[in-house]
């Protein structure tokens, strides 16, 4: 499949507490997955990617999905995840945002309070459930891929010192580190250090960082940064950097459920209790762990999306920008 770049491509941005995500339909991929789907749009959609996220169609912060069929009859539709780094095989927020859209645009059609859709994403099927009030989306919640732990109190060197960090995964794989060791607040006034300090950890190729069924999902995806607000209901605030030092400004919905994976093996949480997780922008996520599943556990992360723009987008032959540019 070859995409033209010169016929207008049409998108539907929401942004979820905070996070912006834009929706495009570019027609069918190939491969019979979603996961498979994603590996085929790494080789041929790559231009269309930077197209949408870079300057000045987007920002170094941009992220959005690919809406594509489900991997079976029982799924309602797959998303193909895509940043200003490449492409992802989990994203909370832009899960939370393109079911509020499949309601809103009539892709999923219902009369109920409570509408069940079923989405496919690289990392596996999640099952969402939308809360309508007054014939719009109050909030989406969805059950996520099983989260586990797979390393505790790694400590490694950085140019701020030492630090002790944790890694789980959530859809993708994140490292978990506390702010109180750094004398830093997971605020925008220290964005700039904390992007530094994620970009060192992603160099570490962490081992512990290993998906034990694909391959595609392994390595470091993202560091979440985090201070604990209140004790009961448990409440903490974060900064999520993934890729190349890109910042989320919701609290991540994947990286929720990372967090849930470590808070609850810490004990920090039981079962079926209330995890408040806040974002740089304010927003916030909530979870909880529903299930403990072997060495995995699944959680459900509820948040609420908004339709923000409508676009249409082109490219001039004889703009010099061409797919556009990124300045940091």
């Amino acid at each position: 499949m070859s995409f033209d770049l010169e016929a207008n491509i049409e998108s539907c941005d929401y942004h979820t507490a905070g996070e912006p995500f834009r929706i495009v339909d570019v027609g069918p991929m190939e491969g019979e997955t979603v996961i498979d789907r994603r590996s085929w749009a790494e080789k041929n959609l790559d231009n269309l990617r930077k197209f949408l996220v870079q300057e000045p169609r987007g920002h170094a912060d941009m992220y959005g999905g690919f809406i594509v069929p489900p991997d079976d009859a029982n799924g309602d539709f797959g998303v193909v995840f895509f940043h200003s780094d490449g492409f992802s095989t989990a994203c909370g927020h832009g899960t939370i945002a393109v079911v509020t859209w499949a309601i809103d645009s009539g892709l999923i059609k219902s009369k109920s309070d409570v509408i069940e859709v079923v989405v496919d994403v690289p990392s596996g099927r999640l099952f969402t459930k939308a809360k309508i009030l007054d014939g719009k989306v109050e909030s989406v919640s969805f059950e996520n891929v099983p989260s586990f732990v797979t390393a505790k109190d790694l400590e490694i060197d950085t140019k701020f010192g030492p630090i002790t960090l944790d890694i789980s995964f959530g859809g993708a794989f994140y490292a978990s580190i506390s702010t109180d060791q750094l004398n830093l607040e997971p605020t925008s006034e220290h964005l700039n250090e904390l992007i530094e300090i994620s970009r060192e950890i992603k160099a570490e190729n962490l081992e512990f960082a290993e998906h034990p069924s694909d391959e595609r999902l392994s390595g470091i995806y993202g560091s979440i940064f985090y201070e604990t607000l209140e004790e009961v209901p448990l409440h903490q605030r974060n900064v999520t950097v993934f890729g190349d030092g890109q910042v989320d400004r919701s609290p991540c919905g994947s990286g929720t459920s990372a967090r849930l994976a470590l808070l609850y093996e810490e004990k920090q949480i039981k079962l079926g209790q209330p995890f408040l997780n806040s974002g740089i922008a304010g927003g916030v996520f909530r979870g909880q762990v529903i299930e403990e599943k072997e060495d995995t556990v699944i959680t459900s992360v509820e948040g609420s999306a908004y339709c923000c723009s409508k676009n249409s987008f082109e490219l001039d032959p004889r703009d010099p920008i061409g797919l556009g540019f990124n300045l940091r």
